[in-house]
């Protein structure tokens, strides 16, 4: 199953036909609990189970479950994706282990599919949420955040906390799997988005070091260049992203657009898999990212989910 999915919305809804939660910076899963064992799953249906080795201790929760959240990772108190780049990869065991303990997870639920059986999804979103909240879901390491009425109060709040933005959801709606549904409507502070990388280019003056990416949008002519990325690379950031990048070359570039000689020279290109999370300060007229800045691998996305989103 796939996560139902939330519309950019333009103006924050009010009236009590709406409620409003916090949008994490995080990795959307599905974890079920069932018969003593915890599944996870990211939002294009891979197992991740073995990356988030802390939300095993769900396996002891008194009631079966199918549960849709955030994983989240804390950087100054705050949740941001950049934190969460380690675990997010991770296929190893005795690795999650040792990453867990430097740098844990939290999970934060925010609706509730199944309860001991019974399918939630076809109910309001008012009912499963009374329901998650009755369960008594709270653990060292997974929550149920609260739900406000408010959400231009939220919506103030959650920027003055740095926090990413808000979701405001109709209290009627039903869930519906891998839907984007305008019952959901997302409203982020900061312009972040996922992009596919097309192409690298190496540091000034180094043989070995990553120093930018070259990244686009797919459209439907093809994929479309957004622009050059250096900043957020550096050191082992820019390793571990290399060693994912360097089997994927390719003969020429993956862009149906022509990339600019500034940016093309010099860039091994790539076959367009590999799908990246990037702040930036919007777009610049001629349609490239302004002042980029590289966030993390988004292994729970690929260009497929990217086109589809953008159609």
């Amino acid at each position: 199953m796939r996560p139902m999915l939330a519309t950019r919305g333009t103006t924050v809804p009010s009236g009590s036909a709406w409620l409003h939660e916090v949008k994490w910076d995080g990795m959307r899963v599905l974890v079920e609990v069932s018969g003593g064992s915890v599944r996870v799953w990211s939002r294009n249906e891979n197992d991740v189970t073995v990356s988030f080795p802390e939300l095993q201790d769900l396996a002891g929760f008194e009631h079966a479950v199918l549960l849709d959240g955030e994983v989240v990772a804390f950087l100054d108190g705050i949740p941001r994706f950049g934190a969460l780049a380690d675990r997010m990869h991770v296929s190893q065991a005795a690795r999650a282990r040792t990453l867990a303990a430097k740098n844990p997870v939290t999970l934060l639920v925010f609706d509730l599919l199944r309860l001991d059986g019974e399918d939630l999804t076809g109910r309001p979103l008012s009912d499963r949420r009374d329901r998650l909240e009755e369960i008594g879901l709270v653990g060292a390491h997974w929550q149920v955040p609260a739900a406000y009425d408010d959400g231009l109060m939220l919506m103030r709040a959650t920027e003055q906390q740095g926090l990413e933005g808000i979701v405001s959801k109709k209290r009627s709606s039903r869930y519906h799997p891998g839907r984007r549904s305008a019952d959901w409507l997302k409203f982020p502070h900061r312009p972040t988005g996922s992009y596919v990388v097309g192409g690298w280019r190496r540091e000034t003056d180094s043989e070995t070091r990553l120093g930018a990416v070259l990244v686009g949008e797919p459209t439907a002519d093809g994929l479309r260049y957004r622009g050059r990325v250096g900043s957020g690379i550096a050191g082992n950031a820019g390793q571990r992203l290399l060693d994912v990048l360097r089997p994927l070359q390719a003969e020429a570039s993956p862009f149906f657009d022509e990339v600019p000689k500034v940016d093309a020279t010099g860039t091994t290109w790539l076959v367009p898999e590999v799908v990246v999370e990037v702040a930036s300060l919007g777009f610049t007229p001629a349609g490239r990212l302004r002042q980029p800045a590289f966030l993390g691998v988004r292994t729970d996305l690929t260009l497929a989910d990217l086109a589809k989103e953008r159609a």
